[in-house]
């Protein structure tokens, strides 16, 4: 596996399921032949962890308002990981090669996770399970697609990530101008129910 491309790639699946993806890589490394994920994502104390961190993930996200709590805890977490991974992931590249590798899988780590976090904040201005069910079994698909290709694949899986998280920032964008034009109607509403009434004829 090439180390950059797979660092964009961990970075980008770790800003949405950390640990979805330290679990996929090592069940892969362990059980599918993907020779070049590093040892001590394999081991059985590290699938153990990841699998049930995922686990409570895996519910937490997918409750409303429950699921932007997470977000929040998860802001530092996310990115850091993502630099563990890349780092792992550079084998033995140099230094420096190792620090802008890792710097590179942190930075997007954090975009993702910016990207995952306003969403579901957008989601959540309606309350109904459906949606945050949705999105969240969405996001875990791609996550495990996503990182399965780029055990074997990772320029092809750069492309898709690549591109999964160009939609998001689209979806951000639109998202958001949708809930403040919302907001200032809303406003405006609310404000023309509180002017009272003026001109009213006197006998």
């Amino acid at each position: 596996m090439e180390a950059l491309p797979l660092a964009v790639t961990t970075g980008w699946a770790s800003g949405v399921n950390a640990y979805a993806c330290v679990l996929i890589l090592g069940l892969l490394g362990r059980f599918a032949g993907a020779g070049d994920v590093p040892h001590a994502l394999t081991t059985t104390p590290v699938l153990i962890a990841a699998a049930a961190l995922f686990a409570f993930e895996f519910v937490a996200d997918k409750i409303p308002y429950v699921d932007s709590a997470w977000d929040a805890v998860s802001t530092f977490i996310r990115p850091t990981i993502a630099v563990v991974l890349a780092a792992l992931l550079s084998g033995q590249a140099s230094t420096l090669q190792q620090a802008v590798i890792a710097a590179t899988g942190g930075l997007v780590a954090l975009l993702s996770h910016s990207v995952k976090a306003s969403l579901r904040l957008a989601i959540n201005t309606s309350p109904e399970p459906v949606t945050n069910i949705a999105a969240s079994s969405g996001e875990d698909v791609a996550v495990a697609g996503v990182m399965s290709l780029a055990a074997f694949h990772p320029e092809a899986a750069l492309i898709i990530a690549g591109l999964l998280l160009l939609l998001g920032l689209i979806g951000v964008y639109f998202a958001f101008r949708f809930i403040r034009r919302g907001y200032l109607r809303f406003k405006a509403w609310r404000e023309k129910r509180s002017t009272p009434a003026t001109g009213s004829s006197v006998a």
